[in-house]
C-alpha cells in the first residue's frame, strides 16, 4: 500500500495529530492533522477515522494534544477542561468500546499523576489551589504524551499478534470471506481480521479473499479492496446480497471478521451484515472467526441485547454514492451501524492474548485476565 504506512500517527515535531482521510478513499490518499476538539470530534463522526480500533487510538492521541494546549491557572482548572473535552470526544460514536477504553485509559494516567505528585484524586478540591506553571504543565504532557504512544505502539504489537494467533485457521488455497474492514485502515498497522491474511499471504500461501461491498457506506469495497489489491492478495468483491450464492459454490472455507464490542457471553456488535454472513455461514458449515484485541471486550454487559446500536443518517442509504436521490424522497430509512452477532453463530474470537472458544464467558474472563485457565477446543 501507498505511503504513509500508518493509519494515523502522533506529528511529534507539529505536535498534531495525523490520519488518512477514509472518506476520500480509494481515489485519493489524503492526510489530514489537527490540534482542535472540534475537529477531532468531527473526524470520528464523519469517518473520516474509523475502525474500533483506530478510533480509540486517535482518541488517546487527540487528548495529549488537547492537553498541551489546554490553558488553565490551577490544575483544578485543567483537570476539569480535559475531564469536559475527555466527555465530550466520547459522545462522537457510541458502539466502538475502544473509544471510551481509551480515553479512560488517559484519565486515569492524569488521575495517577495527580495522586502521586499531590496525593489528590482528580476530584479533590485541593486541586484548585495549585498553581500551573510551565514545569507542572510539562510534566503533565509528559506522562500523558507517553501513555499515547504507548496505546499507539500496542495497537501494532496486538495486531500483529492477532495475526499470528489467527494464523493456524488459514491453509494454502482457502478462500477467506471478510466483511467491512477490519484491515490496516481499521487499526495503526495490520488490521485485525485482515493480520491472519496478511501473514499468512507473506508466507507464500495460495489464498483468495473475497470481500463484501459492505452497504451502505461500502467499506469493503473502498477500503478492504483497496488495502488487499495494493499489498498484491488476490481479491475479489461482490454485493452484500451475494453471499448466500457465493458460499454454495464452495468457494469460502471461512470467515474472517473484526468487532466494534464483545460482550461477556461472546455476543459480537460489528458493521452491520455481520450478522447474516453468520447466519448464512452457519447454514453451510463454514467457521465464523472475530478478531479484535481486548479493548473491544466490554465484561460489564452480559450480552450483545446491552450494546447500544448507533443509527445512522437516512441520506448514506438514499444519496450518498448517486448524483441524485434513488428512493422517494419522504420514504423512512433504518440505517443502524451495527448489528449483534449471537456467539452460538461464532466459532472462536481470536484476540492478541490469545484463542477464546465457546464457552465464552469463560474464555474472555480468561483472556481478561480473571481467571486461571482457558477452555479450548
Amino acid at each position: 500500500m501507498s505511503e504513509p504506512i500508518d493509519t494515523l500517527w502522533l506529528d511529534e515535531e507539529a505536535n498534531e495529530v495525523k490520519y488518512i482521510d477514509q472518506t476520500k478513499l480509494p481515489n485519493e490518499l489524503v492526510v489530514k492533522s489537527t490540534i482542535n476538539l472540534d475537529e477531532m470530534y468531527r473526524a470520528i463522526e464523519k469517518l473520516e477515522v474509523r475502525g474500533a480500533p483506530a478510533i480509540g487510538v486517535f482518541a488517546a492521541l487527540s487528548m495529549y494534544v488537547i492537553a498541551a494546549n489546554i490553558t488553565a491557572q490551577t490544575l483544578g482548572d485543567y483537570v476539569k477542561e480535559y475531564i469536559r473535552c475527555s466527555n465530550h470526544l466520547e459522545t462522537a460514536r457510541p458502539t466502538a468500546v475502544n473509544l471510551s477504553w481509551a480515553l479512560g485509559e488517559m484519565i486515569k494516567e492524569l488521575n495517577r499523576f495527580t495522586n502521586n505528585r499531590f496525593d489528590c484524586s482528580l476530584h479533590s478540591k485541593s486541586l484548585d489551589s495549585i498553581e500551573l506553571d510551565d514545569t507542572l504543565r510539562d510534566s503533565i504532557t509528559y506522562v500523558l504524551k507517553k501513555k499515547a504512544l504507548t496505546i499507539w505502539e500496542n495497537n501494532i504489537n496486538e495486531c500483529k499478534a492477532i495475526g499470528e494467533n489467527g494464523l493456524r485457521f488459514i491453509h494454502d488455497g482457502d478462500g477467506i470471506l471478510t466483511h467491512c474492514n477490519a484491515g490496516r485502515l481499521a487499526t495503526v498497522r495490520y488490521g485485525t481480521a485482515t493480520a491472519p491474511i496478511y501473514l499468512s499471504h507473506e508466507k507464500g500461501m495460495n489464498i483468495k479473499v473475497f470481500c463484501d461491498e459492505t452497504r451502505p457506506l461500502l467499506q469493503g469495497a473502498r477500503l478492504t479492496a483497496y488495502e488487499l489489491m495494493e499489498s498484491g492478495i488476490d481479491t475479489t468483491l461482490q454485493c452484500d446480497n451475494m453471499v448466500a450464492s457465493l458460499m454454495a459454490s464452495g468457494q469460502i472455507n471461512s470467515v474472517f471478521v473484526g468487532c466494534d464490542r464483545i460482550a461477556s457471553n461472546g455476543d459480537v456488535a460489528n458493521k452491520i451484515g455481520t450478522s447474516g454472513v453468520a447466519i448464512i455461514a452457519r447454514h453451510y458449515g463454514i467457521p465464523v472467526y472475530v478478531c479484535g484485541p481486548t479493548s473491544s471486550i466490554d465484561m460489564s454487559i452480559a450480552t450483545g441485547e446491552d450494546i447500544v446500536i448507533e443509527q445512522r443518517n437516512g441520506s448514506e442509504v438514499t444519496k450518498m454514492w448517486y448524483n441524485s436521490e434513488m428512493s422517494h424522497k419522504n420514504v423512512k430509512v433504518y440505517n443502524p451501524a451495527f448489528d449483534v452477532t449471537s456467539h452460538e453463530l461464532i466459532t472462536a474470537i481470536i484476540t492478541e492474548k490469545g484463542v477464546a472458544w465457546p464457552d465464552y464467558k469463560s474464555g474472555l474472563e480468561t483472556l481478561m485476565g480473571q481467571v486461571d485457565s482457558i477452555r479450548r477446543e
